[in-house]
Formats: C-alpha cells, sequence, structure tokens
C-alpha cells in the first residue's frame, strides 16, 4: 500500500517569512510541495491584510503546487484558554468563518480547506462548515469531507503550535514518522513557522521528509484531497 506525504507550515508574517521560504525551497529540491495554513490576524496586532510580502508570497506559491488552507480568524483563546475554534458554539463559529473567508477572499487567498488553530474544531464548527462552502475539514487526527461524510484516519505530527520542540520530541517525531510510512498511512507533518529558523526543528522535519519518501510516501498537499472531493460530489 502506498503512503503520503502532507507537510505545512502555520504562523506565516514578515517575522517567519524568511525562514518559511528557506524551508519550502529544501522541500522543493525534493518535489515535496507544501500545504500553507492561513489566518487573518495573529497576536501581535498582526493583519494579513497590512503584510503585503507575505501576501504575495502565498499567492506566488498558489499559483504553484502548494495549498492554502484558512487556519482560523485571529487565533485568540477562548473561553477556559481553550484554542479559538475549539469550544464555539454554531453561530459565533460562523461570523468568524464568515469574516475570515472574506479577508482571504479579497487577498486573492480564499480557499475551501479549513484547519482550526491547534487542530481542534467544535461541533458548532463542524456544524456551520458546509454551509460557508468548505469541503475539507482537518483534525488532529482526522481529515473530514464535508461533502461526502467520508473521513480519512491520520494524526498530525507536528513542532510547535502545541507541540513539542524539544530534542527528544523531535527524536519521536522521526520515529512516529517511519512507523506511518512503513505502514502506507498518510504522514500529516506540521510545523510553526516561528521553529524554522532553527537548525534542530528545521532539520528534524527534513529528515522525516526524507525518510517518508525513502519509505515510498507520495508528496502531496491538502489541495489534492480538496480536489478528490470535488470529483466525489461531481
Amino acid at each position: 500500500m502506498t503512503g503520503q506525504l502532507i507537510v505545512s507550515i502555520s504562523g506565516i508574517r514578515t517575522e517567519t517569512l524568511e525562514a518559511t521560504a528557506a524551508f519550502t525551497e529544501r522541500l522543493a529540491a525534493r518535489d515535496v510541495p507544501v500545504s500553507l495554513l492561513v489566518a487573518p490576524r495573529l497576536k501581535g496586532r498582526y493583519r494579513l491584510a497590512d503584510d503585503s510580502e507575505t501576501c504575495e508570497w502565498l499567492r506566488g506559491r498558489r499559483a504553484g503546487n502548494d495549498a492554502i488552507v484558512l487556519h482560523g480568524y485571529d487565533q485568540a483563546p477562548v473561553r477556559r484558554r481553550r484554542a479559538e475554534f475549539a469550544v464555539l458554539g454554531a453561530h459565533e463559529a460562523d461570523l468568524r468563518l464568515l469574516a475570515a473567508d472574506r479577508v482571504l477572499e479579497r487577498m486573492g487567498l480564499r480557499t475551501r480547506i479549513f484547519a482550526a488553530p491547534r487542530w481542534n474544531s467544535s461541533p458548532g464548527a463542524r456544524q456551520v462548515l458546509p454551509g460557508r462552502g468548505f469541503r475539507i475539514d482537518l483534525g488532529l487526527t482526522s481529515i473530514d469531507n464535508l461533502v461526502t461524510g467520508h473521513r480519512l484516519r491520520a494524526r498530525v505530527l507536528g513542532i510547535g503550535d502545541g507541540f513539542g520542540t524539544d530534542a527528544w520530541w523531535c527524536r519521536l517525531l522521526i520515529a512516529n514518522t517511519v512507523r506511518v510510512a512503513r505502514r502506507g498511512g498518510i504522514v500529516r507533518l506540521s510545523v510553526a513557522a516561528k521553529h524554522l529558523d532553527t537548525p534542530m526543528a528545521a532539520n528534524a522535519l527534513i529528515n522525516c521528509v526524507d525518510l517518508a519518501l525513502l519509505q515510498g510516501a507520495l508528496p502531496t498537499t491538502y489541495r489534492t484531497v480538496e480536489a478528490s472531493t470535488a470529483r466525489s460530489a461531481a
């Protein structure tokens, strides 16, 4: 059974763009595309709409083989300090999705793929996603096709953004990557961009990529999953 390899990057902004671009070039040398997790706002009063350099870079990557994924609206913790979409009711989740979708549309980055911050969508958020036109919901342990109801079981293996960053964690990440790739599963690697200027983290991820490819995993993006959804719904 042939497995798949999906690499995603979150937290892309002015301060992390250089390291992100360098990392994607290392992946391009291996013919590995990237899924780019984008939010209209980030902490520190960051606004994607005001960051023309990052927007231009994202549009250029999208014009190639990379995928854009909506990754929340502002990623601010909500009740009980949970991730943004983790405990939202349907109404509030719908308002945030609408606002985020409009921003990405104005930036030329609209997408039909959603991944909640920390990969955690509440039942209310999942309920309203199809009504806002989203076809894929990416969870921590699954890839959910919102059109057909089909669910692919695959756990995210990550660095930062809720995952560990220490040396022992990087070793565990490599071991888990090999385990999933050997059995022909979907290797879902994720990294918060702010860690890409740390050689340990970046090299650990490259090792994961190389080992997954060695096991025969086929590199792809979440855009391919969306394309499969569109064919299924046709």
